[in-house]
């Protein structure tokens, strides 16, 4: 097959951070060329900013539709039901989790992750899906209540899951060969599909939730903690990036693309030559216009709900992580090897 087009375009630029717009068809189904500059494009981003946008990715728009559609289903769902199919453990990282469960922050310290949750809960809700079939770890699925939807979600959701495996396996191809590795480097890594589908749902609020405390978020500024995320925006908007200069960028959603960074684990990896760059959820972006009743300012208007769907990409769980070959030879290791299952749990142990 010919060279495909691989110009790089700026999907975001603003405050020194800059997320391009990256083809991956070129990766895809482009010859060697052109399959080497997508990779070296999607490194250099993960060096630069840590964040880019993807389109042509292979999933299909029917697909995402699909995912979205089942999401809205399930949290729809009675609360009884819901909390029957809550998450437990950090080691299991399946289940539903309620409003106000989970505080992302960078903090490591529980008496501080409490003071947070406390007094700036998240405004989300969630279900978390791990990979099939690990023994005393099953997923808590809607099945369970015997009705037609929660079988349809549990197909779709199950099959999505894979779709997004193969991709994850493809990214990290277009790491590998964009850091100086063979294609295939990375893939006794990804093989096993260690990785989380989280449906996320922000509940519409009042705006005078933020009236009230400028600092509330819909999830606070954190970073990932795997290799890779892969996430999915509906149009609402209202995800935002920390720049170089200490600013918030919104990542906008642009149609019919992925928004994808790289996790802490990948930076611990790369021996930070790789930047797991932090980010958090508020409240939309301001309609351009205000109405003549003076809506902006009505105490009881009302903040959109907004969905989106995150795929939480790790390394294998039995796998060593250390610093990769040529990221550590003129400067020494930064990090001690860790097993990757280990390094999740403690994340996700001081997140809950």
């Amino acid at each position: 097959m010919g060279s495909l087009g691989t110009t790089v375009q700026k999907g975001v630029e603003q405050d020194d951070l800059v997320m391009p717009l990256i083809d991956f068809g070129a990766f895809l189904n482009g010859d060697p060329t052109s399959k080497k500059q997508v990779a070296d494009q999607i490194v250099q981003a993960f060096q630069s900013s840590g964040f880019l946008y993807l389109h042509h990715h292979g999933i299909s728009p029917d697909d995402i539709s699909r995912a979205f559609d089942e999401s809205a289903r399930f949290f729809q769902r009675p609360q009884s039901q819901k909390d029957e199919l809550q998450w437990t453990t950090p080691d299991s990282n399946r289940g539903y989790v309620a409003w106000g469960r989970e505080k992302v922050t960078q903090s490591a310290d529980p008496e501080e992750i409490a003071r947070l949750r406390a007094s700036n809960p998240d405004l989300k809700e969630s279900i978390e899906i791990g990979r099939e079939g690990v023994p005393g770890f099953p997923n808590q699925w809607p099945s369970r209540f015997g009705d037609d939807e929660g079988q349809k979600f549990t197909n779709d959701m199950q099959g999505f899951s894979l779709r997004l495996k193969n991709l994850h396996i493809q990214v990290m191809r277009a790491i590998a060969l964009g850091m100086g590795y063979d294609e295939g480097f990375f893939d006794g890594y990804t093989d096993a599909g260690d990785n989380t589908l989280r449906l996320l749902h922000y509940p519409s609020v009042k705006k005078s939730i933020w009236r009230r405390n400028p600092n509330q978020v819909r999830a606070g500024e954190h970073s990932d903690y795997g290799s890779i995320t892969l996430l999915f925006q509906d149009d609402i908007g209202g995800l935002e990036v920390k720049s170089p200069r200490g600013t918030w960028v919104r990542a906008t959603p642009i149609p019919g693309t992925i928004v994808v960074n790289a996790g802490d684990l990948l930076s611990r990896w790369s021996n930070d030559t790789i930047k797991s760059t932090n980010h958090r959820v508020i409240q939309p972006p301001p309609k351009e216009t205000t109405t003549q009743d003076g809506e902006e300012d009505d105490e009881d208007a009302m903040v959109p709900a907004r969905y989106s769907i995150a795929y939480f990409c790790n390394p294998n769980f039995d796998k060593h992580i250390e610093a990769l070959p040529g990221t550590w030879e003129k400067t020494g290791k930064k990090y001690e090897g860790i097993n990757s299952g280990d390094y999740l749990v403690m994340r996700l142990a001081a997140t809950y």
